[in-house]
Order: C-alpha cells, then structure tokens, then sequence
C-alpha cells in the first residue's frame, strides 16, 4: 500500500450511501492535498476512472490526503489524467463571521500563494471551495447531506 499521494490519485471514499471518489489535483505545503469530490455514489468500485475524472466535479475540498490513506480511512484505487479545467491551483474563498449574527460579510479570496480582499461576496463566488482543511468524519457528513460550498450557509 502506498502511503504518500500522488498527483491524479483516485481516491474511494466510503459512505453510508455508497462510495464516493476523488482526485488529487495538487499538494499544498501547509494545508495538504486538494481533492475534487465527485457527484455520484457508487455501489461498487467502477473499473476505469477515465470518464469520471473527465467530468466537473461537485466540490473541492483542502483535505489531509497521506494521513487518512495512512490510517486505511481511504484507499488509493487508481490513477486517471487530471483534466485541463482543473490543472490550475483553485481559488478559494474565506471570511471571518461576524460575533453577532454568526455570518460572514466581508469575504477573501486565497489563490494557494495569496489572499486579497472582495467585501460582499457574489453568487458566482459561492461556489468557490471553501479554505479549510476538513477531516474524513465532516467530509462525509457533506457528502451524504448533498452539501456544497454554494449551499453552506456561511
């Protein structure tokens, strides 16, 4: 078993409805791996990835990739091309919420290397993954819950 990730690594990802899986796009010094998350469950492991890592995926997520593979939360179950959309590193999309009403009203954008300031943030812009790194418990909870980045409600 191959404890270190690798760049187009098919992650299977195990939930109570079905498994999920994931790609490896890039690796991020201090905040791990960046994993497109897939849309549909699966009953069983599908024997090409090829079709699957073509299409958009549901969401991004910042995710510590070699620790869950580590400890056999997740496996690696096989390699595919990462496709060009997808080649650049993410942008992400952070605030601080407000003390009083728990909601975020001035938003920032993280390109891997640099963070700016945009203020209110745009309907377009909600579907920019979130900057934080999750565990493999939270991320399964979003992925049985349908959740997305456009969907929370931060």
């Amino acid at each position: 078993m191959r404890r270190k990730k690798h760049i187009g690594d098919i992650i299977e990802i195990p939930t109570a409805k079905g498994f999920i899986y994931a790609q490896c796009t890039h690796t991020h010094q201090n905040f791990g791996e960046v994993l497109r998350i897939f849309k549909d469950f699966y009953k069983e492991r599908p024997s090409d990835f090829t079709n699957m890592a073509s299409e958009k995926e549901k969401f991004i997520v910042l995710f510590p990739l070699n620790e869950a593979v580590k400890q056999k939360i997740f496996e690696v179950v096989g390699r595919a091309e990462i496709p060009e959309s997808s080649k650049k590193f993410p942008i992400f999309r952070n605030g601080l919420p407000n003390q009083k009403t728990g909601k975020i009203e001035v938003w920032w954008l993280w390109d891997g290397e640099k963070e700016w300031k945009i203020g209110k943030i745009k309907k377009e812009q909600r579907k920019l993954p979130l900057h934080e790194v999750i565990n493999d418990t939270l991320l399964i909870e979003r992925l049985e819950s349908g959740w997305t980045p456009e969907t929370d409600d931060s």
